[in-house]
């Protein structure tokens, strides 16, 4: 008899980035799984640990309620997490094999087992390193996704590109100087190889910025989501024959290196030294490139950083 997918709980802080690696974890663990917000932050970690231990069991504001019946897995995502994550296990007597996804501050040795990419510096006994952060793009859904957007974007002539664009963040910043430069080189190449831009923002490009792209990106062959209606992210990426992405993501390369396709990197203001090792990291890879203003071919096999940590949980667990 086949034994059931084990019944995990995914918890998170609100970011869209950590939500998207809990799925793909949950995701390739095969796990019934259950998203759930629930948060231990700075505040509450001043008040005696019975107090916020106790709210996690209630409907804490913007959380979710934690109780049984318990699951058999528990994955947190972020530092705010972290905490919460290592109370589900002690409530239910330590059944749940407990995972924590990003380095959170708390020591590795608290889980069992932890996992954080390359850049980062953490390491350890149970801590699992992978290439890049953990997504939820995998071949079926790209095949799907180019199924589905395929008549869409018929008209659009190839090459095409997609271009995933951010913005502004602690170690970059989207200046519309930035947006205007990237703009006029994204339009330069396309004119030279006669292709097409599938483009897509991010919150995190800001008004200014965004405006200054439109006012550049625009004709008939460059397809720009405006947010509305169905979001064609995954469209793009599967039907696109290179992509071009701003350098402030960690999640976008990720997720595009998922493609095998070449993948540009377009560089911003700023920088730190976490994002010089990721770069220099997939570069190593042979999955990036620093756009140039023109297209390169080359091709890598995708990593696959979610099914190798799902395999690590399911070697350790089976060890218990």
């Amino acid at each position: 008899m086949t034994a059931p997918p084990p019944r995990a709980w995914l918890l998170h802080d609100g970011k869209a980035g950590n939500v998207s690696q809990l799925l793909g974890l949950g995701q390739a663990l095969g796990a019934e799984h259950r998203l759930l917000r629930s948060t231990v932050d700075g505040p509450r970690m001043l008040l005696p640990a019975r107090l916020w231990q106790a709210g996690l069991m209630r409907h804490p504001p913007g959380g979710d309620a934690l109780g049984p019946p318990w699951p058999d897995i528990v994955i947190g995502a972020g530092r705010r997490t972290a905490r919460a994550v290592l109370w589900v296990r002690r409530a239910a007597a330590g059944r749940p094999f407990a995972v924590q996804i990003q380095d959170s501050g708390v020591a590795p040795a608290r889980f069992d087992l932890v996992t954080v990419p390359r850049h980062d510096r953490l390491r350890g006994p149970n801590v699992v390193v992978t290439d890049g952060a953990i997504h939820r793009v995998t071949r079926a859904a790209l095949d799907a996704a180019a199924a589905d957007w395929g008549p869409r974007l018929a008209r659009m002539p190839r090459p095409r590109v997609a271009v995933l664009i951010g913005g502004s963040s602690r170690a970059y910043r989207m200046t519309v100087e930035a947006a205007t430069a990237l703009g006029r080189a994204l339009t330069a190449m396309r004119e030279a190889t006669g292709g097409s831009l599938l483009v897509t923002a991010s919150r995190r490009t800001g008004p200014e910025a965004a405006a200054a792209l439109r006012a550049i990106l625009a004709g008939p062959a460059i397809a720009f989501w405006d947010g509305r209606g169905d979001n064609p992210y995954l469209g793009y990426l599967a039907l696109a024959d290179a992509i071009v992405v701003t350098a402030d993501s960690v999640s976008m390369p990720s997720e595009a290196a998922a493609t095998g396709k070449p993948v540009h990197i377009a560089d911003l203001p700023g920088g730190s030294p976490k994002f010089t090792r990721f770069h220099a990291h997939f570069r190593a890879l042979g999955i990036t490139r620093p756009f140039a203003g023109r297209l390169e071919s080359w091709s890598y096999t995708p990593p696959d950083d979610a099914g190798r940590v799902a395999a690590e949980i399911v070697r350790r667990r089976a060890l218990q």
